[in-house]
């Protein structure tokens, strides 16, 4: 398994309608083949920017299974029009568990 690490910047003031679209974003990751689980955590220091957490199978679930499918482009559509910037995404592998 790997852990998407995808950092989204919000625009300012936007964050709370960010949050309530996620949920239904959140239903479309879902329905990818070889998603695992999603979590979305909320920056302290920097309100606008969020930490996007997603379990995959492997990369390739992630960057070909769901980022090539049509899937992609409604999960977009969703969260899209809230960045202020594009996400830095990269993949960790779990070395240590909880």
């Amino acid at each position: 398994m790997v852990v998407e690490h995808a950092e989204l910047t919000v625009e300012a003031g936007r964050e709370a309608e960010f949050q309530e679209v996620f949920g239904k974003a959140r239903e479309v990751l879902a329905e990818a083949d070889g998603f695992r689980w999603a979590e979305l955590l909320r920056c302290e220091e920097r309100p606008s920017v969020f930490l996007l957490l997603v379990g995959w199978e492997s990369v390739e679930a992630h960057m070909t299974g769901f980022r090539e499918s049509e899937r992609f482009g409604r999960w977009r559509a969703l969260v899209g029009p809230f960045f202020a910037a594009p996400p830095a995404v990269e993949h960790h592998r779990v070395v240590s568990p909880r």
